[in-house]
């Protein structure tokens, strides 16, 4: 063991030089610097993250975002209550019960569909409070032959705190739950939950499968770290990334914010800075020359190589065991090249400021997505969250629900509601459905439209990205 003194110094002595080698690497863009003095209400997390950046150098997007939404010293997703109204964001399943009622009805139409499968696993990713699986498995108990063929639940969930909310929404009891080995606090693993077998995993590799996996990601994907590149002259792609702020430097807000929703102005901590040459990651995420071949000089975009290795383990689990799925999440069917921001308080703030206070997003390319999963699944969609919810009845369910009550204030709540699931101008619009399928099924699922030849194989981009 080092003696404590030592330690320390040897830790002052080694940081030095390899700060200012590492910054011997990145140029700093006037236009790109954000933050102000490092030490201003800086979070347990931001002295851990700064730690790391005055150890080794600047960080990517992607591992800042990891960071600051997972980590154990006070990542976000470690808290547990960050949805819903008293929360930092609220999403769809949280805003009406017809949302889940209505995915779990699209479900049963293409199990009919596909054969009425005899086994079949509902798996969710990021599940949230549980509040989305909760209303699906309620509106799937309408449907008795369908429910009977439900073997497991499986949620893709690594916060403990979620992991313990989404175990009480589901109605599981402790004492038939299993519990996480060493786990600091208690977390479920296992457990039955109003008569259904439900499990818990890390990762999504953890997920075993003996059934037609029936697979939800809703807003998912947009919390995915992303990396970020801008393109340089002769080729070359620069990779954007974190460094610790210089005192008194001025804040600069991010650009293209989403919705109708204005940036909250904050103080970072952080700034970007811009690789004088090819990165590493550039090098291998920027090769393929069709994708390349689509940007000019000064364009920027975001990469989520995370979201890549997601889509494709999910369209090969569905095509292998016969199954389906959604993805759901605001985005464009098109790479864009400036959406990472952070959220707090139901308002946009800078990302680069308390790490770990706030949600961090970039908005999902379902054009990334579906090329990925070119070669191993059908990949319908998306289309707008309107035009799918108004298709599957929403209108109908929700006269419906009128008609059950005669409190005229529940009445006008359920419409505020539905308009603001639908409505072009809230949700209805900047959040897209995409169905996926397996490689070799012959069903077309409702209300998608066949994909053209064009939109199989060719990653689209939006020229607003500079």
């Amino acid at each position: 063991m080092i003696p404590r003194v030592l330690a320390a110094r040897s830790s002052r002595y080694f940081r030095e030089p390899v700060g200012r080698m590492a910054r011997r690497l990145y140029g700093t863009n006037p236009d790109l610097s954000v933050g102000s003095s490092p030490d201003t209400d800086l979070t347990r997390l931001g002295q851990h993250i700064r730690d790391i950046i005055v150890a080794t150098g600047p960080i990517s997007v992607s591992k800042y975002m990891q960071l600051a939404l997972t980590s154990p010293i006070g990542g976000y997703y470690t808290r547990g209550q960050v949805f819903g109204s008293s929360g930092d964001f609220i999403t769809s399943p949280e805003i009406s019960q017809m949302y889940g009622e209505l995915l779990a009805i699209w479900f049963v139409l293409h199990w009919e569909q596909t054969g009425r499968p005899s086994r079949t696993s509902f798996v969710e990713l990021g599940p949230g409070r549980g509040t989305l699986m909760s209303d699906m498995l309620r509106a799937s108990r309408k449907f008795p032959e369908f429910f009977a063929t439900i073997q497991t639940v499986h949620m893709v969930e690594r916060s403990p705190e979620l992991r313990k909310v989404q175990h009480d929404v589901l109605g599981c009891e402790w004492e038939k739950t299993e519990r996480v080995e060493d786990a600091p606090v208690d977390t479920p693993k296992r457990s039955v939950g109003r008569g259904l077998r439900v499990e818990w995993h890390d990762s999504v590799e953890q997920v075993q499968m003996d059934s037609a996996p029936f697979v939800i990601a809703h807003e998912f994907f947009d919390a995915l770290p992303v990396h970020k590149f801008e393109r340089g002259a002769k080729d070359a792609w620069h990779e954007i990334l974190i460094d610790v702020a210089e005192p008194k430097a001025p804040t600069v807000l991010t650009p293209k914010y989403m919705g109708s929703l204005q940036p909250a102005p904050t103080t970072a901590q952080f700034k970007y800075v811009r690789t004088r040459s090819n990165s590493a990651s550039a090098a291998m995420l920027m090769r393929d020359p069709r994708v390349v071949a689509q940007f000019e000089q000064g364009d920027k975009v975001e990469v989520a190589p995370e979201g890549a290795r997601i889509m494709a383990w999910l369209a090969e689990l569905i095509s292998e065991h016969g199954g389906l799925g959604l993805v759901i999440d605001y985005g464009q069917d098109w790479t864009q090249g400036d959406t990472f921001r952070g959220i707090r308080k139901h308002k946009f703030a800078d990302p680069l400021s308390c790490p770990g206070s706030m949600d961090l997003t970039a908005d999902v390319d379902f054009s990334y997505l579906r090329f990925v999963a070119r070669d191993l699944a059908q990949c319908h969609g998306p289309i707008e969250q309107g035009t799918f919810l108004h298709a599957l009845g929403i209108q109908a369910r929700l006269q419906q629900l009128l008609n059950s009550t005669k409190d005229r204030k529940v009445q006008q709540d359920l419409v505020d509601c539905y308009k603001r699931l639908t409505d072009p101008q809230s949700m209805g619009r900047v959040y897209k459905v995409m169905a996926v399928l397996p490689k070799s099924s012959t069903c077309m699922p409702v209300p998608f439209a066949p994909p053209t030849k064009d939109e199989l194989n060719k990653i689209k981009v939006e020229k607003i990205v500079k």
